[in-house]
């Protein structure tokens, strides 16, 4: 029994309720929102916005703490953290999902967007990537709520060894998210594969418990990561994407006005992320071309276009059953045009 009072209690200091939450009332609430990632990244420059969005359209009738850096929960027990209410809100990346709503490792898929531009259009509300995301069932019945998906760009390979090809990868170890299509794509590349968390990636690296990484350049950069591998190459092979996510039952506690200046900030922060996305990503790059550790690979478009081959549609088809034949059809089908 004192356990279940606890943890009633946590929920509800996680909520911060105080009065009665009728529409328009003085009752206020705390929203926690928690991510692993530096406040300079544009995940942490995102949720610092909704933060900013949210209290100042609920005229202080919401307020909202950010937990970056794995502060409140690590990559291995803030979805727990979440459905339990202690924490109210979280974005992690689409590849945490794996195991309770897989079709959302759809953004896992290698060389899925070819640019940045792509992004916003192929992973819009009405795509079958989109729906995959928005209107995920298994997501629905944990009574979690998709808000809004943010940006961090596209990932790079870092390693010791020079990196061009995909046979350049064989025998490595890399590190992943615990993601069965990021797994795919390694041993399509003759590589090992370890899931460890955000937190773990710098120390793993330094003490040659892996060979490399992927990730983007801001990622990279805030975690020095490129201090401790010889190259780093330009591959923009993967996406990281962030999905904004919300505990729908502290949300529909929220009177009606509240609930909407919620999914507001959540609009406004991912419009906000893409603009700082890309320039964050670029500021990175030149930090890590300064600090003139890490050698940065080039690939011409030839080599490119071979590294693309190689798990393209071979990942793709492979991981049909997980994500749905019909979304990769679709997919394919676009590519094709």
């Amino acid at each position: 029994m004192g356990a279940v009072v606890v943890l009633v209690g946590a929920v509800l200091a996680g909520c911060g309720l105080r009065g009665a939450g009728q529409e328009g009332g003085s009752s206020s609430y705390t929203l926690r929102l928690s991510h692993v990632v530096s406040p300079s990244t544009p995940k942490g420059q995102a949720a610092l916005r909704f933060e900013q969005v949210v209290e100042e359209r609920s005229g202080g009738r919401i307020a909202v703490e950010v937990y970056p850096n794995s502060e409140l929960f690590g990559d291995e027990d803030e979805l727990q953290g979440l459905q339990s209410g202690a924490v109210q809100a979280l974005a992690p990346a689409s590849a945490k999902f794996t195991t309770i709503a897989p079709r959302l490792q759809v953004l896992d898929l290698p060389f899925l967007f070819r640019q940045v531009d792509d992004i916003p259009r192929v992973a819009s509300r009405d795509t079958p990537v989109g729906r995959a995301i928005f209107a995920n069932p298994e997501l629905a019945r944990r009574d979690i709520e998709v808000l809004e998906l943010w940006d961090n760009g596209l990932k790079q390979l870092s390693s010791n060894n020079r990196i061009v090809r995909a046979e350049d990868m064989t025998g490595l170890r890399f590190r992943i998210q615990p993601s069965d299509v990021l797994r795919a794509q390694f041993a399509a590349w003759g590589a090992q594969s370890t899931p460890l968390s955000f937190s773990e990636v710098y120390t793993a690296l330094q003490q040659g418990l892996i060979d490399g990484q992927e990730n983007p350049w801001s990622n990279i950069e805030s975690q020095k990561m490129h201090t401790v591998q010889r190259f780093i190459t330009e591959s923009d092979h993967g996406y990281v994407g962030y999905v904004l996510v919300v505990n729908r039952p502290f949300l529909e506690s929220l009177p009606p006005d509240l609930q909407q200046v919620v999914r507001d900030g959540a609009t406004e922060s991912a419009r906000f992320n893409r603009e700082v996305a890309a320039r964050i990503n670029e500021e990175a790059e030149q930090e890590i071309v300064a600090a003139r550790t890490t050698e940065i690979v080039q690939l011409s478009p030839a080599e490119r276009a071979a590294l693309e081959a190689s798990v393209v549609p071979g990942v793709w088809q492979e991981m049909a059953p997980v994500i749905g034949q019909d979304v990769i059809d679709q997919l394919l089908a676009e590519r094709r045009r």
